[in-house]
């Protein structure tokens, strides 16, 4: 035989054979691993819905969705705080036929969704690596999908609480409050020039300004004297957000997951240019004077302890301040600003507390500490509106939590929003404002305080919160006294999953200066 000839025969064999086993690979990954999977967890009574080919169950979600969309117009002032149906309709129809554990499908992605208690907890407090941020947010580089903490693996979660050590935190975030005042200030005087301008009452829309506030007092405490470039790197981030909101469900799509569509392309191109932007400050500080911010804290403890991702390590602690100073913190304002407008008795409850204890001075860390009322006020604002919506964890070997086994490859879901109002936990008024649960703090405002998790819980509670809440108490305290408020008629109240639980419209408020 004419050897060219042999060694086509033999070329084409192995192309064959090349072919035959990446179908096999990619009919285990479509359709012989799932079933494997699901199959583990119907042994142990978990059902579910039945997800079709290549979406699983994506196009079940989208249509529940869609007919639930909010028809509220403008002037129809309809508040109902239940937030879990409004954006997760299609949980609460498989809650209601599956029990509080159940699977379901995001293309060839399993996930257990789980809100019973006791499950929560173990998962809540688990330490192991072998349970940690999700495989498919690693492959999407996404910087905003999980939750507290924003890095890439247990380790690293590890090296982060070593850095970020609570006290020495919490010794900075003192020291930036009074660059929180300064943020403040500047919404106040921006507001009342805008009442004096439309003759004593203004429309505003909320929104922007509790961003702009939260992003220029974020930008100082985070990036010093290179505040201006700490704007341009939020503004890079915001975008990021805004672009990868639209693909929530689409992460678990295999086709969609490799493809570089040009959602992707342009998830990419805001990626590299948010880790050049903070790159380039951090080589400047480097190469400068060293500055007492969030920023140096992170390059000294990076630079300082052994770790090969130094630069990735930093940049993932810019996006994870982004998010627990910026984004969480202007989008709890908002809600908090929503909540007070429409409850004119805790809004003067608050106004009272506050003006007594700051007087004519402008708070600071002890006064911040005093405010009681507002602390409350908060609490049951994160309760009903918790930014981030879903904690995420991915088992990377076979785990066990309660009675349930949980196979490799799972991604266990539990539902904050859900948590947060069940009427079993908080009693019969769970979807009802009311900030008097928490006169006894946290511990003593439901049967289960574990469950109460707006920045997360146990050792992965995300190290942001302290930052955060003492934007929201400075700016909050700042504005009750400054100003009386309530809902404009323009108001449609109708939240929706952007990332965070934002408002879809917008809050606009009716504003007078005191």
């Amino acid at each position: 035989m004419d050897l060219s000839l042999l060694l086509l025969k033999v070329m084409i064999t192995i192309a064959l054979l090349g072919f035959c086993s990446k179908l096999i690979q990619i009919c285990d990954a479509l359709i012989l691993k799932p079933e494997r999977i699901r199959s583990k967890l119907r042994k142990q009574g978990i059902r579910g819905p039945p997800p079709s080919f290549l979406l699983g169950n994506i196009n079940d979600m989208k249509k529940k969705k869609k007919s639930t969309t909010s028809k509220i117009q403008p002037g129809e002032q309809a508040l109902t705080h239940n937030c879990s149906s409004a954006v997760f309709p299609f949980f609460d129809l498989w809650r209601k036929q599956y029990g509080s554990t159940f699977m379901f499908s995001l293309g060839n992605m399993q996930i257990l969704h789980t809100n019973h208690p006791d499950v929560v907890k173990e998962i809540s407090i688990c330490t192991s690596l072998d349970l940690g941020k999700p495989s498919y947010q690693h492959k999407e580089r996404g910087p905003l999908l999980g939750h507290g903490i924003l890095t890439s693996n247990g380790a690293t979660w590890a090296h982060q609480r070593k850095i970020l050590a609570p006290e020495l935190y919490m010794e900075k975030v003192k020291d930036t409050m009074s660059l929180m005042v300064e943020s403040s200030i500047t919404l106040v005087n921006s507001w009342t020039n805008l009442i004096e301008s439309e003759g004593g009452v203004a429309d505003v829309h909320v929104d922007k300004y509790m961003r702009s506030f939260s992003g220029d007092a974020i930008s100082r405490a985070c990036f010093g004297s290179n505040y201006s470039k700490g704007e341009d790197i939020f503004s890079k981030l915001r975008e990021l957000q805004e672009q990868m909101s639209k693909k929530v469900l689409f992460s678990g799509i295999p086709v969609l997951r490799h493809l570089p569509t040009k959602s992707k392309r342009e998830t990419w191109r805001l990626e590299k240019e948010v880790h050049s932007l903070i790159m380039k400050v951090v080589k400047e500080r480097k190469e400068g004077a060293s500055q007492n911010d969030l920023l140096q804290m992170i390059i000294e403890g990076a630079t300082n302890t052994d770790f090969d991702e130094t630069d990735r390590f930093i940049v993932d602690n810019c996006k994870n301040i982004y998010l627990a100073g910026y984004e969480t913190t202007a989008v709890s304002a908002t809600w908090t600003l929503m909540l007070l407008a429409s409850n004119p008795e805790w809004q003067q409850r608050v106004r009272t507390e506050v003006l007594e204890i700051c007087a004519d001075q402008m708070p600071d860390a002890d006064m911040v500490r005093k405010m009681k009322t507002l602390t409350m006020v908060i609490h049951e604002s994160l309760r009903l509106y918790p930014p981030v919506p879903v904690v995420s964890r991915e088992a990377f070997r076979d785990m066990k939590f309660g009675d349930i086994n949980v196979p490799k490859g799972v991604n266990v879901w539990t539902l904050m929003v859900s948590l947060h109002q069940d009427p079993d936990i908080w009693g019969p008024d769970a979807n009802i404002f009311n900030p008097e649960r928490f006169a006894n703090g946290v511990s003593g405002a439901c049967k289960l305080p574990y469950v109460y998790m707006p920045f997360g819980v146990g050792p992965r509670i995300c190290a942001g919160q302290h930052f955060a809440m003492a934007e929201l108490k400075i700016l909050l305290a700042l504005i009750v006294s400054n100003f009386s408020f309530s809902l404009s008629p323009k108001y449609r109240h109708s939240p929706a999953l952007c990332l965070l639980i934002e408002p879809e419209h917008g809050v606009n408020l009716l504003i007078k200066k005191l």
